[in-house]
């Protein structure tokens, strides 16, 4: 019964062709403001791709040079596209969907793209396939140095096995980063079970607690919240079914590292440099370093700066020794780490009336945010 309900789920997601075929808003959500060059890479993408965009967020992590991504249920191509621009023509961007229209779509513009960019030869690949079964689609052993996915995973029924591919793929120190709708309490089967909820990003979302259970399970470390967004629903019939349960789009990060490097806490100095974030690195929810200010850490930060792509980019040292600044100010106090979405989130709504509004994309829609 179980396989056949999945094979069942599988057949509706792959009959939604674009957001525009979406019933609800309840998978819209709001991000950070966006860096310069990557809406610049956003303005490449070709228009027939950026119109079939189904994602809840825009998973473009940090430090992309010539890295090698692979993008779970990339869809039409569109965060492959913007990805192949910042990895270089020396990296490269595989997108791996199980909806061979899709496929069909991101294939088409493969030279397109390139010609925009101005590269020799094409770096991206698209793959039909399912993200649980990457094995099968040929995706070997530490072959990439970053993961993304975009509002995709809620889509699976089973979420451990994508996390476990998705360990299974990366090199030591690489990450996976991605967006997706997390519930604030375990579903009940009448919404798990729920169609128009299930096309909507809601009926498969995990419950946010479990997330943590799952990484530690597999051997990623303890995930890291990024950005948090509520969702509302404005639909009158599936607020009744949804009833008590909240949902809320949030991006997390997990690395995969060998736990070798720093064991206590450590005092870190962000050198700069990074394209999009000379200046300052808004790392996650919890920690933004300034360059040349010297930063208190946890354990486990200054272990996943120490052996992650990000190496390079800080000076890491023990507590209590001197450290070169130009000029920053010291901020060696740690303050209470947020893991919950749901905090997160209604500490950004708080703050919106007082911010500038910036564009960003979002969900299964698009909305201006802070």
């Amino acid at each position: 019964m179980a396989a056949l309900r999945d094979a069942e789920i599988q057949k509706d997601v792959q009959v939604l062709k674009r957001s525009a075929d979406l019933q609800t808003n309840g998978c819209v959500t709001t991000a950070r403001p966006v860096p310069k060059h990557i809406r610049e890479a956003l303005q490449n993408v070709h228009e027939e791709v950026a119109l079939r965009y189904y994602g809840c967020g825009l998973v473009i992590p940090e430090h992309l040079e010539n890295c090698w991504i692979l993008d779970l249920g990339s869809g039409s191509g569109r965060d492959c596209y913007v990805l192949s621009q910042l990895v270089g023509e020396k990296g490269h961007v595989t997108g791996i969907d199980m909806t061979k229209g899709q496929v069909e779509v991101a294939e088409k513009y493969l030279d397109y793209h390139m010609e925009k960019y101005g590269f020799q030869a094409s770096n991206v690949t698209f793959i039909h396939g399912y993200i649980e079964k990457l094995g099968e689609a040929g995706i070997k052993n530490e072959s990439h140095d970053i993961v993304v996915s975009n509002c995709v995973i809620n889509l699976v029924p089973d979420k451990q096995q994508v996390l476990q591919e998705a360990y299974r793929v990366l090199k030591h120190g690489g990450e996976l980063y991605f967006s997706d709708v997390y519930t604030s309490l375990e579903l009940p089967e009448e919404i798990r079970t729920h169609k128009v909820l299930w096309g909507e990003c809601l009926g498969g979302a995990l419950y946010w607690k479990e997330l943590a259970v799952l990484a530690q399970k597999i051997g990623f470390c303890p995930p890291r919240l990024v950005t948090a967004n509520l969702i509302t629903i404005q639909n009158k019939e599936l607020e009744r079914v949804i009833g008590d349960c909240r949902f809320v789009s949030a991006t997390f990060r997990l690395f995969k590292h060998s736990k070798t490097g720093p064991t206590k806490r450590c005092q870190v100095i962000y050198n700069g440099g990074i394209t999009g974030h000379e200046k300052e690195l808004m790392f996650d929810a919890n920690f933004t370093f300034k360059e040349g200010e010297i930063v208190e850490v946890d354990e486990e930060t200054a272990a996943i700066l120490k052996n992650s792509r990000f190496a390079q980019d800080f000076l890491i040292r023990p507590i209590g020794e001197k450290l070169p600044t130009s000029g920053g100010c010291s901020a060696l106090e740690l303050k209470d780490i947020i893991t919950d979405p749901f905090k997160l989130a209604e500490e950004s709504d708080s703050m919106k009336s007082r911010c500038v509004p910036d564009a960003a994309g979002g969900c299964c829609g698009t909305k201006k945010s802070c």
